[in-house]
């Protein structure tokens, strides 16, 4: 396991003030972070072993646990979860510490199966109970801590919804003729559509839960799709691909998502059987 301890990146150079001479944060700083050139505080240290904590001063007391996809092709790094990282979007959203464990889905240690008995992520720790589901746990912290709001009205949350399946259906087609691109083309040309009168977010000027939602979503569609089928959002959806853009350059979004060739591997059983991958790599 790898352990990575954050501090939301908008409230970092904030934060550096108040601990300006903070020994405890010399002594556990595990690598470098960026931040303003005037920020003297912070120091990297080398580090023993495969922990990597980041520690910074926060009106949380305690980051919150919580454990994510590791990355398949780069040591010590996150994975490709779409789940995992609306989650780690809403506590960088949010201002919350938290304290990442990565953890190898191929291999899952005993220490994860005893908190997660069916093996899955995202799961974060509230309240002494470890919580799963990315549904359950971003409506848990919008509950525990509701400042800054991130709700969405509920006649906006299904705004995109069935883009991912849709995605899913027409990466994993062999057949040009059976309408799966259109089925997504039909869910991105609503989008589009609902982003030209209501945008640029899906509740207005701000980014809300269902933009934290979607956009690890259109993340994968856009790495996945590029890659195997050589296909990209057209044109003539312009206010699909602005939203895109906007959700993909958010500082939390930079900080929160996978690496291309994560998600490109990621997908890889979904679109060759198992047979095929064999003649491939074997």
């Amino acid at each position: 396991m790898s352990t990575a301890r954050f501090q939301p990146t908008t409230t970092l150079a904030a934060a550096s003030a108040a601990c300006a001479f903070s020994s405890s944060v010399k002594h556990h700083l595990g690598f470098t972070l960026r931040l303003p050139r005037n920020n003297s505080v912070f120091r990297s240290h080398s580090i023993r072993r495969r922990n990597l904590s980041v520690f910074a001063m926060s009106a949380v007391s305690d980051p919150l646990e919580v454990c994510v996809k590791a990355s398949i092709t780069v040591p010590n790094k996150l994975g490709d979860c779409p789940f995992c990282q609306r989650v780690l979007l809403t506590m960088e959203e949010k201002h919350l510490p938290y304290d990442m464990k990565l953890v190898d889905l191929a291999n899952k240690p005993e220490w994860f199966l005893k908190l997660s008995p069916e093996g899955k992520v995202p799961v974060v720790k509230l309240e002494d109970k470890w919580v799963p589901d990315s549904d359950v746990i971003t409506q848990s912290l919008e509950e525990k801590f509701p400042d800054p709001q991130l709700g969405t009205p509920p006649e906006k949350a299904s705004v995109g919804s069935k883009i991912f399946s849709t995605f899913i259906g027409f990466l994993k087609s062999k057949d040009a003729s059976d309408g799966t691109e259109q089925a997504l083309l039909n869910e991105l040309s609503a989008l589009n559509d609902y982003i030209k009168e209501n945008g640029p977010f899906i509740n207005g000027e701000k980014v809300s839960a269902a933009d934290l939602s979607l956009g690890p979503k259109l993340y994968h569609l856009e790495i996945a799709l590029g890659h195997y089928k050589k296909w990209s959002v057209p044109e003539s959806l312009p206010y699909v691909k602005s939203y895109m853009k906007a959700i993909f350059s958010l500082d939390s979004f930079v900080k929160t998502r996978a690496l291309p060739e994560d998600v490109i591997a990621g997908w890889r059983p979904k679109v060759y059987p198992a047979a095929l991958l064999r003649e491939i790599y074997w």
